[in-house]
């Protein structure tokens, strides 16, 4: 079943005249787990500001299917944007009861998570005193408090060194595993995707559309540096070197279609 089905016709900005996406289509299911890729200013970010209907200037539609949820129910939408946005006068524990309430169910949900990402004894903290690290998980902490139905991450990992940006994303798949809210991710990083994703999506350059997708059935968990990964992203490039610079060339197959893909 569908739970996220993404149609932008036309996406585009006034002032510089710019259209950033046209005719993209993306069907996702519930509880995968998709990443997209694609060159820098393809429209990834805009593409997630859609989704969260921060933006809603668009041509097109993008349905949360509400069978997927309660009867009728609008899907809980949670993001994870590229920097942690913590209220800086806040402490940890209060920066996720910021999206419940401050009953003592909520209290102790929030404690636990902060438990579940290893920041036990930080509570208390203020995101000045915590690292940048340590601030992500805060970030991603408070995305799951509400357990949401859909969750979009922005380059959850960008910046980190590679051992904290390695720990969060373990962090991330124990959350996602335990309660498998649909997963849309944007990274730059094929490696990354590979390891963490049910399905890579690649958009061309700008206007974004869909170029290509691939499914990946590697077992879980993955080693972002391990054989399986590693062959499988030299496979996709030795196969279409530029597909990461989004050349339209590299097209969706048949094959990728039936994974609810086309290109729009």
């Amino acid at each position: 079943m569908n739970e996220v089905s993404i149609r932008i016709d036309r996406k585009s900005y006034a002032s510089p005249p710019t259209l950033a996406i046209e005719g993209l289509h993306i069907e996702v299911s519930a509880s995968e787990f998709v990443a997209i890729l694609g060159p820098s200013g393809a429209g990834k970010s805009t593409l997630l500001n859609l989704l969260s209907r921060l933006d809603q200037d668009y041509e097109g539609s993008i349905v949360f299917d509400p069978d997927v949820h309660a009867k009728g129910a609008d899907a809980k939408l949670a993001f994870v944007f590229q920097e942690p946005r913590l209220m800086p006068w806040l402490t940890a524990q209060q920066n996720i009861t910021l999206v419940l309430d401050e009953s003592a169910s909520s209290v102790a949900a929030a404690r636990a998570l902060l438990a579940d990402v290893e920041l036990q004894g930080f509570e208390d903290a203020y995101p000045g005193q915590l690292s940048g690290g340590m601030q992500r998980r805060v970030a991603l902490a408070r995305a799951f408090a509400i357990e949401p139905s859909v969750l979009l991450l922005d380059e959850p990992f960008a910046s980190l060194d590679a051992p904290g940006a390695q720990r969060l994303r373990e962090l991330l798949m124990k959350l996602w595993e335990r309660l498998k809210p649909t997963v849309i991710m944007v990274t730059h990083d094929l490696s990354e995707a590979i390891s963490l994703a049910d399905r890579l999506v690649f958009l061309s350059a700008r206007p974004a559309k869909v170029v290509h997708a691939e499914p990946i059935t590697l077992a879980r968990p993955r080693d972002l540096r391990g054989d399986e990964v590693r062959a499988l992203h030299a496979g996709l490039l030795d196969a279409q070197p530029e597909l990461l610079a989004g050349v339209e060339g590299a097209i969706v197959q048949p094959s990728n279609v039936e994974h609810g893909v086309s290109d729009g």
